[in-house]
């Protein structure tokens, strides 16, 4: 009689341990379908967002979209003239925020791995091949990164000067850097009307001749920033489980 109450104890806390198993491993999976359907969500706003953007928009509307980029990435060629000669270039940027970004040279082939990352007040200077890594602490913008496509929409937003037009199938932006530097003094965004993307940069000196010529060969708008931030959400509630 104490045997057989003694096993069906056992058996009752043995079903009530996997009741709380299987009741775990629903909330797990609940949780996981949440954070998957809001990433996709995000996403999605942002794909549809994009695709609005295009032949039948407006001017203004494709200026307003450039306006308000938070986040890109890209590769760009980059062709920066001086005086005496001309040196070319072949950069990946990827701005996540303001304190997150990282441009990496991946051409010419003697420069080829160097990172510049920027991580809050701190800039870090790496070399992949030569495994080299600086880290200049509370660094402040002394002088600006102009090829940095978010500089040029803060010069356009505080210059009461900017203006644009359109020509060619394309919108033509123009401001004034907000630099001391004549040798970077104008600067020209041209966006495709069909794709509503950047296509090239322009920077000329106080005697409008071009110093530095970027064009945009690929580029993801509005995306970098959600799908990074996501991703390590789901990682750390992965974790966490």
């Amino acid at each position: 009689m104490t045997k057989n109450l003694k096993n069906e104890k056992i058996h009752k806390h043995y079903q009530q341990n996997n009741n709380k198993r299987k009741i775990i491993t629903i909330t797990v999976i609940i949780i996981l379908i949440a954070i998957i359907t809001t990433i996709f969500t995000k996403i999605n706003k942002n794909t549809a967002k994009t695709s609005k953007i295009g032949n039948n928009s407006t001017s203004q509307e494709i200026v307003d979209y450039i306006l308000n980029i938070s986040s890109y990435e890209t590769q760009i060629d980059v062709e920066i003239k001086s005086n005496k000669n001309s040196n070319k270039y072949k950069i990946k940027q990827e701005y996540i925020n303001k304190e997150n970004n990282t441009q990496e040279v991946l051409e010419p082939s003697n420069i080829q791995g160097v990172k510049i990352i920027r991580e809050g007040n701190n800039l870090k200077i790496e070399n992949t091949k030569l495994s080299l890594t600086k880290i200049i602490e509370n660094y402040q913008d002394l002088t600006q990164n102009n090829l940095d496509l978010i500089s040029f929409i803060e010069n356009y937003r505080n210059n009461s000067n900017s203006k644009f037009k359109e020509e060619n199938n394309q919108i033509i932006m123009e401001t004034t850097a907000k630099t001391e530097n004549n040798y970077q003094k104008y600067e020209t965004l041209y966006i495709s009307k069909e794709t509503g993307k950047p296509t090239k940069m322009e920077i000329k000196d106080t005697n409008q001749n071009i110093i530095i010529y970027i064009i945009y060969n690929e580029i993801n708008i509005n995306q970098v920033a959600n799908d990074k931030i996501y991703a390590f959400k789901l990682l750390d509630t992965s974790k966490g489980i």
